[in-house]
């Protein structure tokens, strides 16, 4: 069982993340499932009806702005970063907490690894799936990695300036 870092701790994870191209072929009512974007936008009635719980993921390639009226339907958001360069979905993360009010679980997937986490962090992320060779513990110290930040972020609305 993988284990992720969530809301400051190494638990297991207890979620059924669907590939790319999944189908409701076969899918437990009661599991908990993130479910790709393409899944929602065909079957959002069907997904929504079942009992077990709900989340989606986007891709890089994919903008929260899909998603934006939908994000009272979600406990989890999954967002990949297909490598560990491509940092889109920092944004993307950014515009689900502040500007469409997303209060659930925000989950970093993908090539995700020990240097991005403060970061990410600091954009509205609570939970990270690490890269299948990293270690989670190891990872978790590194959300103390910085005391002080200067800039504003989802995390601190103020800067440094600002906060005497």
């Amino acid at each position: 069982m993988q284990r992720i870092i969530k809301n400051n701790e190494v638990v297991d994870e207890t979620w059924h993340l669907l590939p790319k191209d999944a189908t409701l072929d076969g899918i437990s009512n009661c599991d908990d499932l993130i479910v790709p974007l393409a899944l929602w936008r065909e079957h959002a009635h069907a997904l929504k009806a079942r009992d077990g719980g709900l989340g989606v993921w986007l891709d890089a390639e994919e903008e929260a702005e899909e998603i934006g009226d939908d994000v009272t339907n979600f406990q989890v958001i999954a967002l990949n970063f297909p490598a560990f360069t491509d940092g889109r979905n920092y944004s993307n993360a950014r515009l689900l907490r502040d500007r469409y009010g997303y209060k659930g679980e925000l989950r970093a997937i993908g090539d995700v690894l020990r240097d991005q986490l403060f970061y990410l962090h600091r954009c509205g992320f609570d939970a990270y799936a690490l890269r299948a060779d990293k270690d989670p513990y190891e990872a978790l110290e590194s959300l103390k990695d910085f005391s002080v930040t200067y800039q504003a972020a989802t995390d601190e609305p103020l800067p440094l300036f600002r906060r005497r």
